[in-house]
């Protein structure tokens, strides 16, 4: 048999492989729907790891086999690479377009000349929040947009909107965050916060900080300032 023989045999197999493997899948959804009817069930597809079939749903990552006896919770981690293979897949899917952003709602800080762009969801009373915003302070080329995210306490919503009520909005958060200065002034203003907290509620952003990056890729938590800076570099290279 030649070499053009040999591939169009392969292709073919392929081809008449991937309906079944469709069906399969299929039917793994399926069988999941009628066991779990409250869940929600997005996705299903191979994992690529010892049979295991990946599963999605709301935004979580589960691992089941083709006849759905058993539910794996927990993390996959690849022995070669290291890799959490789970929470790399979270990250995608909890991902969201940077200019789907209510960037509008959000204060603007910028340093340098700017090039390198942060999305944050802070709470006013947020430690992590103060301490992630102290190591930011030596981040140069940076814009910063921040999303007033008052979660934690009915404190929290009066502080917000003292910042967003205030004259000059990036120096009254800063000086929240950095000095524990309280920002004077009226809390009387329209603000956005209402609608931010919504947004977030529907984006499933349940804790503060949460950080979203220009590629999309959403980070909970504060974050080593050598870990954001590898962030850049890869937020970056994805846009190419």
């Amino acid at each position: 048999m030649n070499l053009l023989a040999s591939l169009s045999s392969a292709m073919l197999v392929l081809a008449l492989a991937f309906p079944a493997l469709a069906q399969d899948l299929d039917r793994v959804k399926s069988d999941l729907r009628k066991k779990f009817p409250d869940a929600q069930i997005d996705t299903v597809r191979k994992s690529g790891y010892g049979g295991l079939i990946e599963v999605t749903g709301g935004g979580d990552v589960f691992y089941t086999d083709e006849k759905t006896t058993f539910l794996l919770l927990g993390s996959l981690v690849d022995t070669k690479t290291r890799e959490n293979v789970t929470e790399a897949r979270v990250r995608k899917l909890s991902a969201i377009k940077f200019e789907a952003l209510p960037l509008e709602s959000a204060i603007k800080i910028v340093r340098g000349n700017g090039s390198r762009k942060i999305a944050i969801f802070e709470d006013p009373n947020c430690g992590y929040c103060k301490r992630f915003q102290r190591d930011l302070v030596g981040v140069t080329d940076l814009t910063m947009y921040v999303f007033l995210y008052p979660i934690l306490s009915p404190d929290s919503t009066d502080k917000a909107k003292a910042v967003w009520c205030s004259a000059d909005r990036p120096k009254a958060w800063l000086d929240l965050m950095l000095k524990d200065a309280a920002p004077g002034g009226s809390t009387a203003c329209e603000t956005p916060i209402d609608q931010i907290i919504a947004f977030g509620r529907e984006k499933r952003i349940t804790g503060t900080p949460t950080i979203f990056f220009e590629d999309g890729e959403r980070v909970p938590g504060a974050i080593p300032i050598a870990q954001l800076e590898k962030r850049f570099a890869d937020a970056k290279a994805a846009k190419k």
